[in-house]
């Protein structure tokens, strides 16, 4: 699987629905919320239809629960092939996680153990789902704040075998690899080194709240400082990846975050080109 190069996106969210309509801002592509136009229609329809005629669309998906232990939500793949049907999206996305089972929703992305039990099953849903979507689909890492005792890999280690057994690429998050990093104690430059340069599709740069003894990943902050310089010094290993701007609340002007996608195109122009 390979996907094409778009360049520096966002995320495309309510409350700048109107100012992307009539400022059409300087911005690449955007990125929507799968789960959010599983209705027929609505607002989130109406503006969305208007928007992707100016820009290229992808979809990012908060609830497949691919790592569950419970048999796949064939409903909500049914609603999920739907709405990829009409928004015609560049790729599709999720998380490695879990976050259902049995009648427990966590409502947040629990991490998978690193087993290779966890991959096998992995493996077997991936290429499951995969073939009812009929497209492949691109997996996030997501940040964490526990491990398992069960674990016998590193966390880049149990991705990097994903790849090598199914052939799926990643949507980097640089900032879940940070936090995750703090709240373990390990360096996310030898987790990012790790990686099979070919297996990232597409990276998200985000903010999260430091709370000293813990970080905790909450879309709700600017990048930070240490995570701009890791996707810096990353980036140079890099062939032109599609990069975006993930904020989920405390939303600030669109100018704002217009100013962090600048900042991301400075930091990686001298060695993408």
């Amino acid at each position: 699987m390979s996907v094409p190069y778009l360049g520096f996106g966002m995320g495309l969210r309510t409350c700048y629905f109107e100012q992307i309509l009539t400022e059409q801002p300087a911005v690449d592509w955007f990125e929507i919320i799968s789960e959010n136009y599983f209705v027929s229609g609505g607002k989130p329809w109406h503006y969305l239809s208007q928007i992707k005629e100016q820009y290229p669309i992808v979809m990012h998906g908060v609830s497949m629960s691919i790592g569950s232990t419970d048999a796949l939500n064939f409903d909500y793949l049914k609603q999920l092939k739907n709405t990829i049907e009409r928004v015609n999206p560049m790729w599709v996305s999720d998380h490695i996680c879990f976050s259902a089972l049995g009648e427990f929703n966590s409502h947040d992305l629990l991490p998978m153990p690193y087993t290779e039990e966890a991959l096998d099953h992995l493996t077997q849903r991936i290429s499951q789902v995969q073939d009812y979507l009929e497209r492949p689909m691109i997996f996030e890492n997501v940040s964490s704040y526990l491990t398992y005792k069960q674990s016998h890999m590193t966390e880049w280690e149990f991705l990097a075998q994903l790849h090598k057994q199914t052939g799926c690429q990643f949507l980097l998050d640089i900032n879940n690899v940070y936090v995750s990093a703090r709240n373990h104690g390990f360096s996310a430059m030898e987790y990012l080194n790790a990686l099979p340069k070919q297996s990232i599709a597409q990276i998200h740069l985000a903010g999260h709240q430091d709370c000293e003894s813990h970080i905790i990943d909450t879309h709700d902050q600017p990048v930070c400082d240490a995570v701009w310089s890791l996707f810096s010094q990353f980036s140079k290993q890099l062939p032109a990846i599609s990069t975006m701007i993930e904020r989920d609340d405390n939303f600030p002007p669109l100018s704002a975050l217009l100013s962090e996608l600048e900042q991301a195109k400075a930091l990686t122009k001298a060695h993408w080109g």
